[in-house]
């Protein structure tokens, strides 16, 4: 598994001697995110300039908001996706099974690639282009594209800059390097509009979704000296709102923000069971780690989690408990 940026990009580069003459689906995660559509959209333009006949694929719809990143490039839900002479190359998935069970099904070979910064992949694909201290999967994407000689245009850029923009907090985390900052201007120079992006993606709310925020502020908890804060979405909340799950993007950060809080929870029940969004502030306590106790992974700081079969009601104070029995062995108190 690549653990460098120039490993990374000779996984990439044998991904693309292996497609040559066929065709490819690229596969993001369930719910996408700003680095999931960026990844996707900025390695189908690649595949495509190379002469790959390329499309994407998604469990999910492509979020509204990021519906312009899309355009020119074909993407496919999952439930619509009849191929099957397609390789599979998977982008910004810790683990193959956020691609969705059903989707992951269709692709019976296993996955060609694997492009990702998680620090919880394990390397699932052929070639595994992971850069684990990536600030994002578009971070990778960006930097092996300029090793290999991919071509990158000005929608490509604009791709590549909305993932690294999302999943750096709009270059607030401590992932931010003078390198990330100098190849984002890179980007730039090829056609990246930050305005548009920070436009598209933070600045376009609904009424709905104002109305969401302020019924999960109104449930936030504070647990063990305050360290950590939870919030709670039911389904009944996006019904009486007018909302979708897509709506509680960003929702975590509000606990994360508050002072002496050390990690942030938010709880999503949906029919199936509880969904979890970890945030974090402090590398050492392992966000990626407590998410794998809870049946899902991500970064050190920004994490995931399905329980199937949980309720909040029945199931909150384990979870919450979980948490803290985390945090209190990883802080050492």
């Amino acid at each position: 598994m690549g653990t460098s940026m120039q490993e990374a990009a000779e996984a990439l580069k044998s991904v693309l001697r292996t497609l040559k003459g066929r065709k490819a689906a690229v596969l993001g995660h369930m719910r996408p995110d700003g680095d999931c559509i960026g990844s996707q959209v900025a390695l189908c333009r690649m595949l495509t300039a190379a002469g790959v006949d390329a499309v994407c694929v998604n469990r999910d719809r492509v979020p509204p908001n990021l519906s312009a990143y899309a355009r020119g490039v074909t993407f496919i839900r999952g439930s619509d996706y009849g191929e099957n002479d397609r390789l599979a190359v998977a982008v910004d998935c810790a683990d193959a099974s956020r691609i969705g069970t059903e989707l992951l099904a269709r692709f019976p070979e296993g996955l060609l690639g694997n492009v990702d910064h998680h620090a919880s992949n394990p390397g699932y694909a052929v070639h595994n282009a992971v850069v684990k201290d990536a600030a994002a999967t578009c971070h990778v994407l960006a930097a092996c594209a300029e090793m290999i000689g991919l071509e990158v245009d000005a929608a490509t850029a604009k791709a590549l800059h909305l993932g690294i923009l999302t999943d750096t907090g709009r270059f607030s985390y401590s992932s931010v390097s003078p390198e990330l900052l100098e190849l984002t201007a890179r980007l730039l120079r090829k056609g990246a509009d930050p305005a548009e992006a920070n436009f598209r993606v933070f600045e376009q709310e609904s009424r709905g979704k104002l109305a969401l925020t302020q019924r999960f502020l109104a449930s936030l908890r504070f647990h063990d000296g305050g360290r950590i804060c939870s919030g709670e979405i039911r389904q009944a909340d996006y019904a009486a709102t007018g909302t979708t799950k897509e709506d509680k993007e960003g929702l975590v950060e509000f606990p994360r923000s508050v002072e002496g809080v050390e990690v942030a929870v938010l709880l999503e029940e949906g029919a199936d069971g509880i969904r979890g969004s970890l945030r974090g502030r402090d590398p050492r306590l392992r966000l990626d780690q407590l998410a794998g106790k809870l049946n899902g992974g991500g970064h050190m700081l920004a994490a995931g989690f399905n329980m199937l079969g949980c309720s909040l009601d029945r199931d909150r104070d384990r979870i919450i408990g979980q948490v803290i029995e985390h945090v209190r062995e990883r802080a050492g108190k």
